[in-house]
């Protein structure tokens, strides 16, 4: 919204998320119940979303602000078909990614592999992973264009809608896979951080530590 001399901007809306955070705490209660129960309920859960987020994306006028589109090859085309908006979410974009969550969950279910022990820590402090990373990747930001540029006021500058939340220097952005690269890496660089944390959470009796 602009108003004389103002912006407001929505830059994350709050309701849908808080109700994605309220479908976790009530699953919570899935693991007071006998395992079969649970995990039958998570695979019926899973593949209902699942079967509902195909059904409304294929109508293509329900569920999502940007309808998908025939593409030059049947690749791109199921990437237009599986490009659901995040911010804010929409509706197709939850079911695409709590059914999977929900498979995932069953999958799991019973004996966590040796490999995602450390998720389990990160799941452990969720809000103080999220709040933490931010910075991190603003950092690590900065200093690839201090690196490449020489320069870094770019990512201090946001003077209209379309560079929120930082303006990209010339030529900015890199290939999908340096992408996930950086990805790997604040998960990595973050993890020593949240193990201390959780470690915190784990001696103190302070119930405000709990939401983080």
């Amino acid at each position: 919204m602009q108003l004389p001399g103002f912006v407001v901007f929505a830059a994350y809306p709050l309701i849908p998320w808080i109700g994605v955070t309220a479908v976790g705490y009530g699953l919570g209660q899935l693991y007071r119940w006998a395992p079969e129960r649970r995990r039958a309920l998570l695979f019926r859960l899973g593949v209902a979303l699942l079967v509902v987020f195909v059904a409304l994306r294929l109508v293509n006028s329900y569920g999502d602000p940007s309808p998908w589109t025939a593409q030059r090859t049947v690749r791109l085309t199921a990437l237009s078909f599986l490009n659901a908006t995040k911010y804010p979410p929409s509706l197709l974009f939850l079911l695409m990614t709590l059914g999977p969550a929900f498979l995932f969950l069953r999958a799991v279910d019973g004996a966590t592999p040796r490999a995602l022990q450390p998720a389990r820590l990160l799941g452990k402090v969720p809000l103080f992973y999220f709040l933490c990373h931010f910075p991190l990747i603003h950092l690590l930001a900065i200093a690839v264009g201090c690196a490449r540029f020489g320069a870094v006021h770019w990512f201090f500058e946001s003077p209209s809608l379309d560079r929120y939340p930082f303006t990209p220097p010339p030529e900015w952005g890199f290939p999908l896979p340096m992408v996930y690269g950086a990805w790997v890496l604040v998960v990595f660089a973050m993890y020593p951080l949240c193990r201390w944390f959780a470690a915190v959470k784990e001696r103190s009796a302070a119930p405000w530590l709990s939401y983080l």
